[in-house]
C-alpha cells in the first residue's frame, strides 16, 4: 500500500491510498480518481517525502510514538468514511459481485466486501487486482 498526497484543479488537498504507484496511474488513466471535495477529475501528486517507520519485532505498540499512531488511526478513519460515502457495501457477496465485474464487463459501480484469503488467492490467480484496507471498528 501506498498513501498519495493528491490535489485536484481547485487546489483541494487530501490523501489516498493505491495498492502501488502502477495501480495509481492506471486510476488516473480510467478518469476514476476525483477530489473527496468538489469531485474533480483532475488530479495531481503534490509534492511529500516518504514515511518510513518500522517496528522492531522486539518491541510492542506500546514503544511507537504515539502521535504517529494517532496519525495512522485518523488516516485510516478517512479512508474509511470515503470508502462508506463512495462506495457499495456488497459484504460477503464481494467475490461472487467482483468476478462479474470482471468477467461480464458488468458496470463497476465502485463496491466494497469481504473475502476469505482463499478467495482473494483465486481472484488474483483469475488476473483480479484487490487492495485491502485496515478497517477500524467505528467505536474504535
Amino acid at each position: 500500500m501506498i498513501k498519495y498526497n493528491l490535489n485536484c484543479e481547485q487546489e483541494h488537498e487530501f490523501e489516498s491510498w493505491f495498492s502501488d504507484s502502477k495501480e495509481f496511474e492506471k486510476l488516473i488513466k480510467k478518469n476514476l480518481v476525483e477530489c473527496i471535495y468538489c469531485k474533480s477529475k483532475k488530479i495531481e501528486k503534490s509534492i511529500m517525502s516518504p514515511k518510513v517507520s518500522r517496528l522492531n519485532s522486539k518491541k510492542n505498540f506500546a514503544s511507537v510514538d504515539q502521535n504517529e499512531l494517532k496519525t495512522i488511526k485518523k488516516d485510516l478513519i478517512k479512508i474509511r468514511k470515503f470508502v462508506e460515502k463512495n462506495f457499495r457495501y456488497v459484504g460477503s457477496n464481494f467475490f461472487k459481485e467482483v468476478k462479474e465485474v470482471h468477467f461480464n464487463n458488468k458496470k463497476s459501480n465502485n463496491i466494497y466486501g469481504v473475502t476469505t484469503e482463499d478467495q482473494r488467492k483465486e481472484l488474483s490467480e483469475e488476473g483480479i487486482e484487490l487492495t485491502t484496507i485496515p478497517w477500524l471498528k467505528k467505536d474504535n
